[in-house]
């Protein structure tokens, strides 16, 4: 939450040795690593956990859509809580309640406690992600962020290909409580090289943290989540629903008044007049909202739709993040050569088609044909994510770094939480609680679940088609050709 009228972190901090500039993009990819492994061990085990907990597969969604809700309720406080306590004593906390709370989940014993619990490793994470992003943001210039941020994200991106293999394999030669417990090594491993490694940025003199906005706006975003995910199981009248959608908009409207008047709110909206940032933001939302419930719907279509076992699941999803490490080769260059709005745009509207072509996986539907589909998926999201994450810095300034930080990565996870909320209720408008053991509906209500996705990606190109064509150049290093030579 930096703002002009307070001193520079990164100035009152020393600069961190040369050994520790290497290590550094490491340590945050581990933490990428937890999260990423925890999530899709999760996903690949849900049909497994449902029948463990006897609830409904679709009723998992709790699970997951909780993690990331109390993500983006507890980011918002991410900011200001490096720039208080520092940003190695905030890392070091955040992987240690993680830790816990992935402890405490591998002991749940029914799915209302496995909600809470992730509730808690929400929390640890919601500091973790982000505010190691931000120290990678001020230990090096812009014009490295592409090249640091696919580095990070390639160590991370070992998660997703041992993810679903792993979760296959513990699913069915082990038990599901496991997969919470991987976690706990991982955990102890970046406590250490935190302490030896993480730069300590903070600033010298900080405003209150914003107490009303963070009641505003967490309440509202919290309401309009759970309204997403009882409308799905239709437990609540249609008049209970309008109520508490309108309560949440109240909540939200009210922290947007809140927030104009306020000299350093929760979230700096100020930052929504630099296009870029706009740009990047909003149309992450859109394109989240499209693509956040696919790794929810995909382990569903393979296991309960197709028939296949968690371990050959598993495989089906590895391809993604096979593509996705053969992406980060080239796609600095990509930035370079088209800009990021033609990036943006032209791969916005690739996974949206991607995204229609998954519903064409049937009962009858080749191994092949699967397997070149999540190729070709996970190659062009991490080169929609990765432009997504490094545009949001392009025209930031240094002071205020913190703050468009905490902004992207809450609203980042506000949309995976929704996301994944979409997901299950499309799916369950198209199938009825009936039909959940039915593999021939279930595979018809995810695949029109999936046309809705598609749409809702698509329609993100609309905001990145406000970009103009030498945005971002500060990030990207593209070199632009005017008339005049």
């Amino acid at each position: 939450m930096g703002t002009s009228d307070f001193a520079s972190a990164a100035a009152l901090s020393p600069a961190p040795s040369e050994a520790s500039r290497r290590l550094l993009p490491w340590l945050v990819a581990v933490a990428f690593f937890m999260e990423s492994l925890d999530t899709t061990i999760l996903n690949t085990a849900v049909p497994a956990i449902s029948e463990a907990l006897r609830v409904a597969p679709l009723s998992m969604k709790a699970v997951l859509a909780s993690y990331t809700l109390s993500l983006a309720v507890f980011i918002p406080i991410s900011g200001w809580m490096a720039d208080r306590f520092g940003t190695r004593r905030v890392f070091a906390s955040a992987i240690g309640l993680f830790t816990l709370g992935s402890l405490l989940c591998g002991v749940s014993s029914n799915i209302h406690l496995l909600v809470a619990c992730r509730v808690v490793q929400g929390m640890g994470g919601a500091m973790m992600v982000p505010v190691g992003r931000l120290t990678l943001v001020r230990a090096f210039p812009k014009s490295d962020l592409i090249r640091i941020m696919s580095f990070v994200a390639v160590p991370a991106l070992i998660a997703p290909m041992l993810g679903p293999i792993a979760g296959g394999l513990i699913v069915g030669y082990f038990h599901w409580r496991l997969i919470f417990f991987l976690n706990i090594p991982i955990g102890v491993v970046g406590l250490v090289m935190v302490y030896i490694h993480l730069p300590d940025y903070r600033e010298e003199k900080m405003p209150a943290l914003d107490l009303v906005g963070l009641i505003l706006f967490g309440s509202g975003i919290a309401l309009l989540s759970y309204v997403l995910e009882v409308f799905g199981e239709h437990t609540l009248s249609v008049r209970e629903i309008t109520s508490m959608l309108v309560m949440s908009g109240a909540l939200l409207c009210g922290y947007w008044l809140h927030a104009r008047g306020l000299a350093f709110p929760l979230l700096d909206l100020k930052l929504f007049g630099i296009r870029t940032f706009r740009a990047a933001v909003n149309g992450g939302l859109f394109t989240r909202l499209g693509i956040g419930g696919v790794p929810f719907l995909l382990p569903l279509l393979y296991q309960t739709g197709l028939g296949y076992t968690p371990i050959q699941s598993g495989l089906l999803i590895m391809p993604q993040a096979i593509s996705a490490m053969c992406m980060k080769a080239i796609m600095k260059r990509l930035l370079s050569a088209i800009g990021y709005r033609g990036v943006l745009v032209s791969n916005t509207l690739i996974i949206g088609v991607l995204l229609a072509l998954f519903s064409t996986i049937g009962a009858h539907a080749p191994v092949w044909y699967i397997v070149v589909l999540a190729f070709f998926y996970g190659g062009f999201t991490s080169l929609q994510y990765t432009s997504m994450n490094t545009l949001v810095y392009a025209d930031i300034a240094e002071h205020d770094t913190s703050a468009a930080s905490t902004i992207a990565s809450t609203m980042q996870q506000m949309a995976i939480s929704f996301g994944v909320a979409v997901a299950g209720l499309t799916t369950a408008f198209f199938l009825p609680n009936s039909s959940y053991s039915n593999p021939v509906e279930m595979i018809r209500g995810i695949h029109k679940a999936l046309w809705v996705l598609a749409g809702l990606t698509v329609a993100s190109t609309v905001v990145f088609a406000s970009l103009k064509h030498d945005d971002g150049q500060t990030v990207s290093q593209r070199k632009i050709l005017h008339p005049d030579g």
